[in-house]
């Protein structure tokens, strides 16, 4: 729902600094990598220190550069096959740097070991269901499912409870626990859509076999 809603509105918003970019001769794969570069600044130098808040405004600043760089391209007409590989690449580096700066928090200064391993979970286990659609696809199989809780909504739903809680250091009491509870949601929801696509796979790979032996024996009897 948000891949299909919230994405095509923030795109239509940024289309005039997508273009403002492009007379300025900034090319789509720097703001590829600034952004990421963005992102990682704000999860590992704020979320390690608890400072959930400003770290959240860091990485929503920069989080955007995802449909930016997307937005010039085709206004360039340069889409390719390497923009899509740099940008998916760097997508999974930016998810694991947030992730990776929730567990560093709980290993340290938050001193909780059992939500510093969900957060490792939610950071292995969205990297695992990125890679089950695109191994699903890269042999062959159409992997029809999208799953209860893809890389958008890992993104709003931590970030989202992130900086709500990061107003606890504003004197706003008991909201703390939002983050450890969208954690444990994330964690939910990524074991579930790993689930479904890994359940498509098998189908979609049976079918695909009993196709191909059908089409062999039509063959051989003819």
């Amino acid at each position: 729902m948000l891949n299909k809603y919230a994405r095509a509105f923030f795109t239509r918003v940024l289309t005039p600094f997508a273009a403002f970019l492009i007379r300025r001769g900034v090319s789509p794969d720097t703001v590829t990598l600034i952004g990421t570069a963005g992102v990682m600044a704000g999860a590992l130098v704020f979320y390690p220190r608890g400072e959930f808040f400003w770290g959240t405004v860091v990485i929503t600043l920069f989080v955007f550069s995802d449909l930016v760089d997307g937005n010039m391209a085709r206004q360039l007409g340069r889409s390719s096959r390497w923009g899509a590989f740099l940008d998916s690449t760097l997508d999974r580096v930016a998810d694991g740097a947030i992730f990776g700066g929730f567990a560093l928090w709980y290993a340290g200064q938050g001193n909780d070991n059992v939500l510093c391993a969900v957060s490792i979970f939610c950071l292995a286990s969205g990297q695992v269901v990125s890679y089950t659609k695109a191994r699903g696809e890269s042999i062959g199989l159409p992997v029809a499912v999208n799953g209860l809780v893809e890389r958008a909504e890992r993104l709003v739903i931590s970030l989202v409870a992130a900086g709500f809680a990061g107003l606890h250091k504003f004197g706003v009491p008991g909201i703390q626990w939002l983050l450890p509870i969208a954690l444990w949601i994330v964690a939910a929801g990524s074991l579930v859509t790993l689930i479904q696509r890994v359940v498509t796979v098998r189908r979609e790979s049976a079918e695909a076999e009993a196709a191909a032996g059908a089409a062999q024996g039509s063959e051989a009897a003819q």
